[in-house]
């Protein structure tokens, strides 16, 4: 016992230090390596005698890999030196510590994979590696819960990449992605791989419907995990689809569009109305998550369509603008989490209702939190507009397709791709509003502190990347000129045929250019022309006046506006027709102390049909069968002859 209890303080302590600083090693020269490949470095092969017999462990870093590297060991690196400040007596768990590398390198493998038998046991243990952090905590019933239904979509998932995979592989069992591709499936094989596929990465994606468990685990996992889980890990769901759709399938035929397309607009809608009417902070984020992946569906969608009838010039487009997202939500998103993580870790609370004016006492995280609010709702400069710009360019050049579906389509798709980025504004506007902005709403809130400087320097690196992005998105296209051209066989034009040198043109530099150093500069100038005049024109003294009140005297916290009044109009206009929204007010009548009660009841069908109805039957089936764990031995000899008689007939039918 005293042996187990040293070793046991021993991985506690001193072994435990070491991991985020030779994990952030590790994904730094990892992103190196992916960075080298992705500029030209070549390919790496490698074939390893473990594995399926016969076929062997394959093992390939190209172009593709190499770009999706660069996502994934980017956000390790963030979380890594995250994790460095955190407090090693509170925050530091064997729970964690152990799997953090584990999972790092399972997306890794994911990656790198060049065969069926690889690619699905590093997915499952990337999988499971991230399931153990989402129950690290296991004495949180929430916690408990997240991991179950986490672990049952996770298995839905991989169930559907096995059946993608075998279909893939044919009845020859070819198992290897260069023999996949030297055999490709017909086209009713060819379709039930796409849906298997849509299905085993939209899970892990969170596609709605398949979104279920990604606003239980990312809140309950710990900050700089769900950094990993939300801005990475939905990545690597990214990279199978496409893996499987632009590389393994085939040529694609038009109506393979339809599905992503759809699917991804919906997706983009419904997250952010999921995210505006949540009052989690880590829950927000997740939701808007789920919207960022619909609009990096949307634009798979569009190339595919673009590529099958030979339009290359817009499937880089469209393509372009799905790769960018990728990097730059990696970027924003991860930002965002590790921000709600700080936040988190100075009050203790991620209820917004609970928060409020948090930017006077940690104005570092303040300034990172409002760069990451800016990024995700695709404001210029900053790099959330140059991907969704590039959508944008896509969906206008959608009429083009000679398909009907295709071209009535995309307006309405550009309509709901407006309608998100919108609702992505409204979202962040009342976040950052509600946790960082006027008084604080709580005991912990007045109370809260800056964090470690490891954490603010993670943040701060994001944020940078954030801006950096937005002001040479055109470099950041040209880096990724290598993967257009293996997956749809064109690039964007030079950004030097531009007025700039930073010039970022779609099709051509008289219809679609962008030029962020210039808009940044304009921007720039007019703000401190604005502010210049303001200053001159206002009184040189400073007036004292009363501060506006709402009309209620009172100067308490509570008249502020809150994350549920910010929303209403909202609510109002679309809860009551996506979630049958109903509101409540009690008012007690004159003379009665008791207080007022306003409450909120929202329906999400999605769960209530899918899931809860199901699992409800399920039970009652089982109850109902449970039964038969009671029965006599000649009852059961009667049933398994009555299944053997069933056997043959169906036997002898089949011959």
């Amino acid at each position: 016992m005293a042996v187990a209890a040293a070793v046991a303080t021993l991985v506690r302590g001193p072994a435990l230090a070491f991991v985020y600083p030779l994990s952030a090693l590790a994904a730094f020269a990892l992103g190196a390596v992916d960075l080298h490949a992705l500029l030209g470095g070549g390919e790496w092969v490698a074939r390893l005698p473990i594995g399926l017999p016969g076929v062997g462990l394959h093992l390939r870093l190209d172009a593709l890999s190499a770009f999706f590297g660069i996502v994934i060991n980017g956000g390790v690196l963030a979380a890594s030196v995250y994790g460095m400040g955190l407090d090693r007596a509170k925050e530091l768990t064997p729970r964690v510590e152990p799997l953090f590398p584990l999972f790092a390198a399972a997306m890794n493998l994911v990656l790198i994979a060049d065969d069926a038998y690889a690619f699905l046991f590093s997915w499952e243990l990337m999988s499971l590696a991230s399931w153990a952090l989402v129950v690290a905590r296991h004495t949180d019933p929430e916690s408990r819960r997240a991991g179950y239904l986490y672990l049952i979509m996770a298995a839905i998932g991989t169930s559907a990449l096995l059946f993608a995979f075998g279909g893939l592989a044919g009845p020859a069992g070819g198992y290897g992605f260069d023999t996949i591709r030297a055999h490709p499936p017909g086209p009713l094989v060819a379709a039930l791989v796409l849906a298997a596929g849509l299905v085993g990465c939209g899970s892990k994606g969170g596609l709605i419907p398949l979104h279920a468990w990604l606003p239980l685990a990312h809140p309950a996992a710990p900050s700089h995990v769900s950094a990993l889980m939300s801005g990475v890990m939905t990545k690597v769901a990214i990279y199978g689809f496409v893996r499987i759709a632009f590389d393994l399938l085939g040529p694609p035929a038009w109506w393979w569009a339809l599905p992503p397309i759809v699917l991804g607009a919906v997706t983009a809608v419904l997250g952010l109305l999921y995210a505006v009417f949540d009052r989690d902070l880590k829950r927000v984020l997740a939701y808007s998550t789920i919207e960022n992946v619909g609009v990096i569906f949307v634009a798979l969608g569009l190339a595919l369509a673009f590529r099958a009838n030979g339009q290359e010039a817009a499937a880089a487009v469209a393509m372009a603008a799905a790769l960018l997202h990728v990097l730059n939500h990696s970027w924003f998103k991860s930002l965002l989490f590790l921000g709600a993580g700080a936040v988190l870790h100075a009050t203790g609370r991620r209820d917004l209702e609970g928060l409020g004016g948090l930017i006077h006492r940690m104005p570092r995280t303040a300034a990172f939190f409002l760069v990451g609010a800016l990024a995700i709702s695709a404001l210029p400069p900053l790099n959330g507009f140059v991907s969704e710009w590039l959508l944008f360019q896509a969906v206008i050049a959608a009429p083009a397709l000679p398909q009907a579906a295709l071209h009535f389509a995309s307006p309405a798709i550009g309509a709901m791709l407006a309608l998100a980025a919108a609702l992505a504004a409204a979202c962040f506007v009342r976040v950052y509003g509600i946790a960082f902005l006027g008084r604080p709403r709580s005991v912990e809130a007045a109370r809260a502190h800056e964090v470690p400087m490891a954490q603010q320097i993670a943040m701060g690196g994001l944020a940078l990347l954030c801006i950096a992005g937005g002001l040479f998105g055109s470099v950041l296209a040209a880096m990724i000129a290598p993967v257009l051209r293996d997956l749809v066989d064109s690039v964007l034009p030079n950004s030097g045929s531009g007025p700039t040198a930073f010039s970022l043109i779609a099709f051509d530099p008289e219809r679609s250019i962008y030029d962020a150093p210039v808009i940044a500069f304009f921007v720039a100038i007019a703000s401190l022309t604005t502010l210049l005049v303001v200053h001159r024109l206002s009184a040189r003294r400073t007036r004292l006046g009363p501060a506006w009140d709402c009309g209620f005297p009172d100067p308490s916290p509570a008249t502020q506006y809150t994350a549920s009044s910010f929303a209403q109009p909202l609510r109002r206009v679309y809860g009551a027709v996506v979630f049958a929204a109903r509101e409540t007010v009690v008012m007690p009548a004159p003379g009665d102390a008791r207080p007022a009660q306003f409450s909120v009841v929202l329906v999400d069908y999605a769960w209530r049909v899918l899931y809860a109805a199901p699992s409800r039957a399920v039970l009652r089936l089982s109850e109902r069968l449970n039964a038969l764990q009671f029965l006599s031995i000649r009852r059961y000899l009667v049933l398994m002859f009555a299944a053997l008689v069933i056997l043959l007939s169906i036997a002898v039918v089949a011959i």
